[in-house]
């Protein structure tokens, strides 16, 4: 593999699947759109992108049409499923990944979905193309966001399916963490979208399969615990726990829970897998440095 990583004195945090989001209510199923700040398409003028569809939202009484075949489809489903758990059968549920049912930015998610939204020559228009799963599709090209203490880097490479060892990076795109104003967790019909918004105002709608992973420590305050701030039962464990890993395991991460628990994680890129981005190896131990078995984690030990 031949993978980006920051040089040295800059921290490898996270590393994620990511694309543009794609619309989820009915209006703009399945779309997305590239807007200035007076709601005109810009793609046309973004340097260097190929051509791509141009997409029309779906007229008020198509999309109730198949707001309604949905809901019919569902109602069968789970009159299937209703069935076959009554006869004993180990059968999950009919759902899947669920969100809000309720926009609270309906302009944004019900009549329109931009993903980019920014004036000339703002970040958000620097973002690059292979982003849009309709001019690079997933089952050829792979696109990822690294996370460090520094900067966000979004990365690409070549996909074959089945091979999961090989990872040839491709820098496509990198700001400064100084640069990102907010990132906010956007939950309508998907627990999937994430929202950065950058000090210029512009903004773009990304979409991870592990949003959890790719947000964290842009969200989260960059405490760290250093190793020898540590007791040394907790350093022993935090220490031997790294050692546990990967050749190229880098040194643990360490953070205070607000339980009082500490929640140890090790990053070896050797571990980067194309589909799920890094795995984030983590254990959690207590003040006195046991390491917790996982049905003694509180709710705030949990990772996602």
């Amino acid at each position: 593999m031949n993978l980006w990583l920051p040089p040295s004195g800059e921290t490898f945090l996270a590393r994620a699947p990511v694309t543009f989001a794609s619309g989820a209510a009915m209006r703009v199923k399945g779309m997305r759109w590239f807007r200035d700040t007076e709601r005109r398409d810009i793609q046309g003028d973004l340097p260097g992108w190929p051509k791509g569809p141009t997409y029309t939202a779906r007229s008020t009484p198509k999309a109730s049409a198949l707001n309604t075949l949905k809901g019919t489809a569902i109602a069968a489903g789970t009159l299937v499923w209703g069935a076959l758990s009554s006869q004993g059968g180990g059968v999950g549920g009919p759902g899947g990944r669920t969100g809000a049912d309720v926009s609270d930015e309906h302009s944004d998610e019900v009549d329109d979905f931009p993903v980019i939204w920014g004036a000339p020559e703002s970040t958000a228009r620097t973002l690059p193309w292979r982003l849009d799963p309709d001019r690079s599709p997933q089952a050829r090209y792979r696109t990822h966001a690294v996370i460090t203490d520094r900067r966000v880097v979004i990365v690409g490479f070549p996909y074959l399916k089945g091979d999961d060892s090989t990872v040839e990076d491709e820098v496509l795109w990198e700001t400064g963490r100084g640069s990102i104003a907010s990132v906010e967790l956007r939950d309508f019909k998907t627990d999937l979208d994430v929202k950065f918004t950058f000090t210029d105002g512009s903004w773009t709608r990304l979409s991870s399969q592990k949003r959890e992973r790719l947000t964290r420590y842009l969200i989260e305050p960059l405490d760290f615990i250093p190793l020898d701030s540590l007791a040394t039962a907790q350093r022993e464990t935090a220490e031997r726990f790294a050692a546990a890993q990967a050749p190229d395991a880098q040194a643990p991460l360490v953070r205070r829970n607000a339980c009082g628990c500490f929640r140890v994680e090790v990053l070896a890129p050797s571990k980067v897998d194309p589909f799920f981005g890094h795995p984030g190896l983590h254990t959690v131990m207590n003040a006195a440095g046991d390491e917790l078995k996982l049905t003694e984690y509180h709710p705030d030990d949990f990772l996602t």
